[in-house]
């Protein structure tokens, strides 16, 4: 029963009351006027006073109030609350809603994700992962860096009855603990085998104290098996004679003689050297008349066991006996020689080439027979003969028949690291010359082209030596476009950068692509998601593009009937995938890669080093220039990118590049392009020193500026254009070249500005515009590239004077 109403009962009494108060009061009107219509009206009366009532004094049906629950964010923060994973949640605002204490330990509350104290690439993937998260519900980092070297991995997640939250879950990324990984082993089965076989283990630190010790150690050291011996002086526990005989201290000088085996414990995969002041090391004592096999009668079950602890480790390590032959070999040893997944061999001598046979197998019966002693020999291993590797060797006793243990590292990563290091080493310097060659080429086609201009000024068509005035000026185009080529490979190019999207260069320049691999090649174009955005000259790129495609076909022509397939894909690499690369030679950060992969006849091994070389070219004589790749290779590494060669004979090529992902500074717009510089008309003419140290070039842009009806000063050096506008000469502009003997061309415009500032200044040089402008560091000048013909050097200086003039 709803509260504050009356009971059913209540109201039956109250209607039946008021029923016959009614009824009374007509019978009184019936009685006093006997009259039926005014007993009428007064029962309508009545009726329309109670309908009014009723009306008026009628109760709505109460609405039910909607409580709403506030959250309880004390309960969630009991609940994130873990000492593993630093927990905070996120509003849609980006503001700190709450977090855990480990959150507020590591980043304090003053930083909300994604703006966390971190380097800027680790902001820029926290900016995405949270994009990520908003959009699609789960957003992933694997790493992010802090100055301090902090390393973690988070993960935001959306959650909420609104979705209107995200939870970022924070956790450290520590380096594996090889230590933590060994002790187990110290105790466990491996441990005590190896003691009942006499080998005792134990984990020293670098500075000689005992981090862990096999029950077997702790028996022969201590005399108790269960001592804890963590923390004491390793040293103290043996002692050693002066015949270097090394015992344990509690048996005395009477005790049986120890041999020591010291193994430090590092991570293969640890970049960089390894500081051995600072890495424990795992220590293995072995009693005397322990064998190791061999079929001697001081062999016992020893060199399973220690097969069984070697194998486990990271380095590279093999045993011989004084014959030579291999008693075992663990799998990274048998990788480091080019061997994984092979069987060891019967000597070690079969791992290296003919020539190191000989010294090898000396050493090793050197080494066995001699007093206990350690050194390294150089050797050729037979699956990379061109390369020297240090072979370790150790005298070994105390495991009954005198034996050598080996050891070899691993050096293919440093190899490989080696050779790409001279490998760009050796294509810098190529570029220089290339550069230096194309810039004194342009020289010479500069006085060809315009020669030929101011004489086919003079002939018309139908002279008998137009067309070969036109034969002349078309092969210097030719040989324009070689320099031009060069230019690009030396990365002394002219590029007009824009921020762009790889995928739509690739669909721009696709139509092109099928007519130049014809019918017989399938195309296939893949492209990755969320790819990251670039900065390249577009029509360099669709080149590098086109020059790959035309490569790729080429080689699937030379295979039967030239049919094939060539892929094109795009692929998103993260800074995390850049750093498991191990390149020391791409910085780690984020970059979109352009993957063409064909199904060619391959690259030789001997050729894959010298593709990129110009003028290099497997193909037939008259079938290429050698300019391709070199050229690819120049805009690449202009753009700020990288290029990488793989391929296998007879099975295809596939050429990677990498071009680094481009972050907007604040308030620039995308896509924006370097600006291109206006023709202006100019018919006023005015006065011009031309300075130029080339005689056929001065006197072709003389030729051609006074036709175009400017008066010119020529002068042969900067030298000799100083002393004239130190006379008094005045000029309008200044036209010189670039490098010059004794004072190069911004060496005098400098001194020249210092007697007239506003002069305007057109650099004529063979270099690029971009390269000039960093090196040279002089305002207001304009460049004019060589070659150029009579017409590109008249209009350009009519529009250096038109914007100098206003």
């Amino acid at each position: 029963m709803s509260p504050g109403l009356p009971a059913p009962g209540a109201r039956l009494s109250e209607r039946l009351v008021l029923g016959g108060a009614l009824l009374a009061s007509l019978i009184l009107v019936w009685l006093a006027t006997r009259q039926l219509v005014a007993l009428a009206a007064f029962a309508g009366g009545l009726g329309a006073f109670g309908a009014t009532v009723w009306a008026l004094t009628r109760r709505a049906p109460k609405a039910p109030e909607i409580e709403y629950a506030l959250p309880d964010w004390s309960v969630t923060v009991t609940a994130i609350d873990r000492s593993d994973a630093a927990i905070a949640v996120t509003d849609r605002a980006g503001r700190l809603v709450c977090a855990n204490p480990l959150y507020e330990k590591w980043f304090t509350a003053d930083h909300a994700p994604p703006r966390l104290p971190v380097d800027n690439a680790s902001l820029e993937r926290l900016a995405k992962a949270g994009r990520a998260a908003w959009r699609d519900g789960k957003g992933v980092v694997d790493v992010i860096e802090s100055e301090q070297g902090g390393r973690w991995k988070v993960t935001a997640l959306r959650s909420g009855r609104g979705d209107d939250y995200l939870v970022w879950t924070v956790t450290a990324v520590t380096p594996p603990d090889l230590v933590a990984e060994l002790v187990p082993y110290l105790d466990g089965k491996l441990g005590r085998a190896l003691s009942q076989a006499g080998f005792s283990l134990a984990i020293v630190d670098p500075d000689g104290k005992v981090r862990a010790a096999s029950s077997g150690f702790a028996q022969r050291a201590a005399g108790d098996a269960g001592a804890i011996l963590t923390g004491q002086e390793f040293t103290a526990l043996l002692r050693q004679d002066e015949n270097d005989k090394i015992t344990w201290a509690r048996e005395g000088s009477k005790g049986a003689p120890l041999s020591l085996f010291y193994i430090p414990v590092i991570d293969p995969d640890a970049p960089g050297s390894v500081d051995y002041e600072i890495t424990p090391s795992l220590i293995l004592l072995a009693d005397h008349g322990v064998g190791i096999g061999g079929g001697g009668s001081e062999a016992t079950a020893a060199v399973p066991h220690l097969e069984a602890l070697l194998s486990q480790l990271p380095l590279g390590l093999a045993m011989a006996d004084r014959d030579g032959r291999m008693l075992f070999a663990n799998v990274a040893f048998m990788r480091a020689a080019g061997r994984e997944g092979d069987p060891p061999p019967t000597y070690p001598t079969d791992l290296v080439v003919q020539e190191d046979k000989g010294p090898l197998s000396d050493a090793v019966r050197r080494f066995a027979q001699g007093p206990a002693a350690s050194g390294d020999i150089a050797v050729r291993l037979r699956s990379q003969p061109e390369e020297p590797v240090n072979l370790s060797l150790a005298g070994v006793r105390g495991l009954g028949e005198a034996a050598v243990l080996l050891g070899l590292t691993d050096t293919t990563e440093e190899t490989r690291l080696k050779r790409q290091v001279a490998q760009a080493t050796k294509m810098q310097a190529v570029g220089q010359l290339a550069g230096g060659v194309a810039h004194d080429f342009n020289n010479v086609l500069t006085a060809i082209l315009g020669i030929c201009d101011l004489m086919l000024l003079r002939h018309t068509p139908g002279d008998s030596d137009y067309d070969d005035i036109q034969q002349i000026r078309a092969n210097s185009n030719r040989a324009a476009s070689l320099t031009r080529q060069l230019l690009a490979f030396s990365r002394q190019q002219t590029l007009r950068p824009e921020v762009l999207q790889l995928p739509d260069v690739l669909s721009d320049v696709s139509h092109l692509l099928k007519r130049l691999i014809g019918e017989k090649i399938q195309l296939v174009v893949k492209h990755d998601r969320d790819l990251g955005p670039v900065r390249a000259d577009p029509t360099q790129l669709e080149q590098v593009i086109v020059n790959l495609a035309v490569n790729a076909r080429d080689a699937m022509q030379m295979r039967g009937d030239g049919s094939g397939k060539l892929t094109m894909a795009t692929r998103k690499v993260s800074a995390a995938d850049v750093r498991a690369m191990r390149s020391a030679i791409m910085p780690q950060t984020d970059y979109t890669a352009l993957i063409v992969e064909d199904t060619g006849c391959g690259i030789a091994p001997d050729h894959l080093g010298k593709i990129f070389e110009p003028f290099f070219t497997t193909k037939e004589t008259g079938k290429g220039t050698g300019l391709g790749l070199s050229t690819v290779y120049g805009i690449v590494k202009q753009s700020g990118g990288f290029i990488f060669a793989d391929s296998e004979v007879g099975r295809g090529t596939k050429f990677t590049v990498y071009l680094p992902v481009y972050h907007a500074a604040p308030g620039e717009s995308p896509g924006k392009a370097v600006k291109v510089e206006e023709v202006r008309e100019w018919s006023g003419g005015g006065n011009v020193l031309l300075v130029e140290d080339e005689d056929m070039v001065r006197a072709v842009a003389e030729r051609a500026l006074t036709r175009a009806g400017y008066s010119v000063t020529p002068a042969s050096d900067g030298d000799e254009g100083l002393e004239i506008v130190r006379s008094g000469a005045q000029f309008d502009l200044i036209v010189s070249d670039v490098v010059m003997p004794a004072l190069d061309g911004p060496s005098m415009v400098r001194e020249i500005r210092k007697l007239n500032p506003q002069i305007p200044v057109l650099f004529m040089s063979g270099y690029a515009e971009e390269q000039l402008r960093k090196e040279i560091d002089i305002t207001d000048v304009r460049f004019l590239p060589k070659p150029f013909t009579v017409q590109q050097i008249t209009e350009k200086v009519g529009a250096v004077l038109a914007a100098a003039k206003g």
